[in-house]
């Protein structure tokens, strides 16, 4: 029952941050469509007064539209995740959910050897593999028993009349395994054989285990560090270059394609940040659906991509 209630609890939560997700690229792209409209109306402004080109113009109404047809496909995402949500949370389907806001970033200080022993005590397939080891041995020791005598030792009492007395009689029988050759020892080595299978089985059933835990471990420590990577890093600087092209473009000191460009860059970075980031909380899911635990932490230490503050402006949305 606690496995079943850990698989719920983390479909509820991938399904979460999914709809976050598509939520927050919607955000994004308007903030950017802002961006774009501002590089539209510098296009009109040098086309009229004769130092730009049409050309520029259609460019920066193009992006416009571009990012329209992907807040469009973001909407249609939106309402399936709806569903999916409210069919995780045993919900009707179309039940209404309000816009889901992103908690702190989940703290996962354990280390990849306590994730998988952690995953093998409480997996439910581990469990049932070793159960099953456990009465393959039963068998074999049954089996071997078969190689002893049988001894048996009986006793009978007959009350008598008439002046007679009552009778006693003892029995003591030896069962010899004369022919353990052909029953005895096959009886044992089909024991061992489906001891050996449900070993094998068991040894497949903890390899992919292990390989699973490893991926969401090293999916969770990946996320960890490009979300660093772009917050710390390539979103400051695309948030530089974008003004300091705007400002050059106005001035003619570049063209159009450049600017839409450094604008796009930032776009793409912006929802790389937030894919990552959500990533890295939907393997923390996975992870603890498989380890059978609800949180790690509690002494207080985070784990990589320690908040889920918005990197361009610093705010929690």
């Amino acid at each position: 029952m606690d496995a079943a209630r850990h698989r719920v609890v983390a479909r509820i939560k991938l399904a979460f941050y999914d709809l976050f997700l598509a939520y927050k690229t919607i955000d994004i792209l308007n903030d950017r469509t802002a961006l774009f409209s501002k590089i539209e109306d510098a296009a009109e402004s040098r086309y009229a007064s004769g130092t730009g080109m049409q050309q520029e113009v259609i460019m920066a109404q193009t992006e416009k539209y571009m990012i329209l047809e992907k807040e469009e496909m973001q909407r249609q995402r939106i309402q399936a995740f709806q569903g999916m949500l409210n069919a995780a949370a045993g919900r009707e389907v179309n039940a209404p959910l309000g816009r889901p806001v992103l908690p702190p970033a989940t703290p996962f200080p354990a280390t990849l050897e306590e994730v998988v022993g952690m995953a093998k005590e409480h997996s439910p397939e581990v469990k049932s593999q070793q159960k099953m080891i456990e009465g393959a041995e039963a068998k074999v020791r049954m089996a071997k028993k078969e190689y002893y005598p049988d001894v048996t030792v009986g006793a009978s009492y007959f009350p008598r009349t008439g002046g007679f007395v009552d009778m006693w009689n003892l029995t003591f029988t030896v069962n010899l395994p004369i022919y353990y050759k052909t029953k005895q020892r096959q009886a044992v080595a089909e024991a061992e054989a489906s001891l050996s299978e449900a070993k094998r089985e068991l040894a497949v059933t903890e390899l992919m285990l292990a390989s699973s835990v490893k991926e969401g471990y090293s999916m969770v420590q990946a996320a960890g560090r490009l979300i660093k990577l772009y917050k710390e890093g390539l979103i400051p600087k695309a948030n530089q270059d974008v003004q300091l092209a705007f400002s050059n473009y106005v001035a003619g000191r570049i063209d159009a394609l450049t600017a839409i460009t450094r604008i796009k860059n930032l776009l793409d970075y912006d929802l790389l940040y937030w894919n990552q980031l959500v990533e890295r909380e939907k393997a923390i899911a996975k992870l603890h659906a498989i380890m059978g635990t609800e949180e790690i932490g509690q002494d207080g230490r985070q784990a990589s991509g320690e908040d889920a503050r918005n990197p361009a402006q610093g705010e929690t949305r």
